[in-house]
């Protein structure tokens, strides 16, 4: 009987993890409660580190290899490769071919990377989408490109991918209890940890290229195996910041943020002691609660010091939950009036453009509410 609990509350715990891919940045706080109330119940066991051919979530999932993909894409031979791993490889470099170009440094091709699959990944789009009916591909490249049904295992495999075919080294690095993973990329001789399933869907850049200090927030893994993540350099907010010579600016700075929808909102101080940064936390609390209840929420807000070296420092700033604009049909105004048309003369009564639309909205809704656990 107990092991069929613990069955079942793997199984569970899977389909949470399966629903990031679906629901909007506000319900992945709720996705990340529930993941870590349900994770000690399951009682997932652990072993070995090592990078790949790791059990997820006792075997629901594995991070596997697919150096085999990346090493065909830099020599430009398929010769050995399956059907699938060969088709994989094709979806791979075409998103390569439209995001990357030969004049950009590795850092910016990491991040037009994490930009590509935080925003592109996040839903399907087409009504000729195919909308898989099982999560056997999941958790590696295939199955995030072709199908966009993704989890942890599955982003960090596949943003592993794409490093390795870029020549740019990179690990895929999971947590002591085996429930989460994520990557470890290098940059300059430093690395840094990324986490695009937490980031999905609303690119905050919250959880891009962390040092050790700053990913140990919401994560924890083998520091003896995996190397130490030290580097601020290439961390978004260091390479974003804007100087800050008053903290009474800091308001303004974030009401212009929230006005433009931007996620992540860098303020850079060459020199601030305790006493200020304490007039700054309370500035900050003070819009945060702002931010949930006035005119631009319900968003969620949260920051972290970032110290760069002696008395600097940059803030990091970030608010998710801004409404992404729906993609509208693009239909001519010309097919417009014959849709009304064919249906006026089918039906014997007049019907607009406009109805159409509404009736189109409610559908898109009715669909977006559909628990994930139908589409994982």
């Amino acid at each position: 009987m107990a092991t069929e609990k613990k069955k079942m509350i793997t199984v569970i715990l899977a389909a949470v993890l399966v629903a990031g891919v679906v629901f909007s940045a506000a319900a992945s706080l709720v996705t990340v409660r529930a993941v870590n109330e349900l994770k000690s119940a399951a009682g997932l066991t652990t072993g070995q580190t090592q990078e790949d051919d790791v059990p997820i979530m006792n075997g629901e999932f594995w991070i596997r290899s697919t150096r085999n993909i990346s090493d065909a894409y830099r020599s430009g031979s398929t010769s050995g490769l399956s059907d699938k791993d060969q088709e994989t490889l094709e979806m791979a470099s075409a998103v390569l071919d439209e995001i990357i170009t030969e004049d950009m440094t590795p850092y910016e091709k990491e991040k037009a990377v994490y930009d590509w699959m935080t925003t592109a990944l996040a839903y399907d789009t087409g009504v000729l989408q195919v909308i898989p009916q099982t999560s056997e591909d999941c958790d590696n490249p295939y199955g995030v490109l072709k199908y966009h049904n993704a989890v942890c295992v599955g982003y960090a495999t596949t943003f592993r991918l794409f490093m390795q075919m870029l020549d740019i080294e990179c690990m895929v690095v999971h947590n002591t209890e085996q429930y989460h993973s994520w990557n470890l990329v290098k940059l300059d001789d430093e690395w840094y940890h990324v986490d695009i399933y937490s980031d999905q869907g609303d690119p905050s850049y919250a959880n891009f290229n962390m040092n050790d200090d700053m990913a140990s927030q919401g994560h924890d893994w083998d520091r003896e195996f995996f190397p130490a993540a030290t580097g601020l350099q290439y961390n978004y907010a260091v390479q974003n910041k804007q100087p800050v010579e008053d903290i009474y600016q800091i308001p303004a700075l974030l009401r212009q943020a929230l006005e433009a929808q931007q996620s992540c909102t860098a303020l850079g101080f060459d020199a601030i002691d305790e006493p200020h940064a304490q007039i700054v936390e309370a500035m900050l609390s003070g819009i945060q609660s702002f931010v949930d209840t006035g005119e631009y929420g319900p968003l969620w807000m949260h920051w972290n010091w970032l110290h760069v070296s002696g008395s600097k420092y940059v803030l990091a700033v970030y608010i998710s939950g801004f409404e992404q604009e729906e993609p509208t049909p693009d239909i001519s105004e010309e097919d417009q009036q014959k849709i009304e048309d064919a249906i006026s003369q089918a039906f014997g009564t007049d019907v607009d453009w406009e109805s159409v639309e509404d009736a189109m909205e409610s559908a898109q809704a009715f669909t977006e509410e559909i628990p994930a656990e139908a589409v994982g």
